[in-house]
């Protein structure tokens, strides 16, 4: 499994917004994609401004196999609802998942 890891700064008062519009357009958009396992939103409880969006997918070949039209137009499509500068990526992280067996 391989992990998306993705920190916005968003104004507190746009936090919930960004929440919902980012739920109704990429996360729409990438369950549409085999290999979309799920998304989790985090949210800091030290800072109300930050916002982690945490993505799942089967592998690396899933995740880069949308094509870049697709994430561009949902891009677009965010940015519109949102309103020019409400929101910033600030991190952008990918995480290879590893379990070890445990021993007793």
């Amino acid at each position: 499994m391989v992990i998306e890891w993705l920190k916005f700064q968003v104004p507190t008062a746009k936090r919930e917004f960004f929440i919902q519009v980012d739920e109704e357009i990429w996360t729409a958009a990438l369950a549409k994609y085999p290999g979309f396992m799920g998304k989790e939103v985090w949210l800091a409880a030290d800072n109300p401004d930050e916002v982690v969006c945490v993505i799942q997918w089967q592998s690396m070949d899933a995740w880069k196999s949308i094509p870049a039209d697709v994430l561009e137009a949902a891009e677009a499509r965010f940015a519109q609802r949102m309103g020019a500068g409400t929101y910033k990526l600030t991190e952008s992280v990918a995480y290879q998942l590893r379990k070890f067996a445990r021993t007793l």
